[in-house]
């Protein structure tokens, strides 16, 4: 009996360490699966954990990108503005300088006009004091303003017919100008209007004067010619034949010969 109690108790040890055999490495296998599980699940949070930081790191960078982005934009827009300030500045003040320049040019304009009426202005009153050129009866010379004034002051009086006016405005013009281009002239016209008074004497005198002046005179045939009308007046035939004869021979082409031929012929 205890033969058999005992086989069978080392029969059930010996199947309870099979049994054991038989457990352990399963139990083993399962424990081993769950480590490489946990393994696997902590590298892939590890992963996760270095994408999100590395995301958010980017995230920061972009954001910093941006911000600085962004204040450059401001500034850049600053600039733009102040820029365009400057640029409105500019053309606002050019636009005042062409006004002051085209002001200036103006009074620029305005002064050399004045200027120029101020020189002409002054020419013109000294032109009043200075000799010019005239001509009279064919012969041209200088003569004062003042004095050109006068004698045709004297020869208009004459002309109008005032004889005795005309006498004494030539004969103070003569004792004037002496030395003047147009004493010739007066003479002439002097001589003439005192033969419109019958004073002969006096006429032939003056025109005797002329001829002394200006034998060459264009009026010095006339003036010869006068002389002898004068002389004829004065009833003194001979000295009225001699000039008449003289002027011939002196003036031989001119009308006052011509004349003087006539009344050659007809003296007695």
């Amino acid at each position: 009996m205890p033969s058999a109690v005992m086989r069978a108790a080392s029969r059930a040890a010996a199947a309870l360490c099979l049994g054991s055999a038989l457990v352990l490495p399963a139990a083993h296998a399962g424990l081993f699966d769950d480590e490489e599980a946990r393994r696997a699940i902590l590298e892939i949070r590890q992963r996760i954990d270095n994408v999100r930081t590395a995301g958010e790191s980017a995230n920061q960078k972009l954001a910093e990108e941006v911000r600085r982005a962004s204040e450059e934009n401001v500034q850049l827009r600053r600039s733009l503005l102040d820029l365009q300030s400057q640029i409105d500045n500019l053309r606002s003040d050019l636009a005042k300088q062409r006004g002051l320049d085209e002001q200036l040019a103006r009074d620029l304009a305005e002064v050399q006009r004045r200027q120029k009426d101020m020189a002409q202005g002054v020419e013109d009153r000294l032109r009043k004091f200075e000799p010019a050129k005239v001509q009279v009866d064919g012969r041209e010379f200088l003569a004062d303003p003042a004095e050109t004034r006068e004698y045709d002051a004297s020869l208009a009086v004459f002309r109008k017919g005032d004889y005795p006016g005309a006498q004494a405005a030539f004969v103070n013009f003569v004792k004037r100008y002496p030395q003047s281009g147009y004493s010739a002239s007066a003479l002439y016209w002097l001589g003439n209007a005192q033969y419109a008074t019958r004073d002969y004497a006096q006429a032939v005198a003056n025109f005797r004067g002329m001829l002394t002046v200006a034998s060459d005179h264009p009026r010095a045939p006339e003036a010869a010619l006068s002389i002898a009308n004068c002389q004829i007046e004065l009833k003194d035939t001979k000295a009225a034949r001699k000039t008449l004869e003289d002027l011939i021979k002196v003036y031989p082409q001119s009308e006052a010969a011509a004349a003087a031929k006539d009344r050659l012929s007809k003296l007695r």
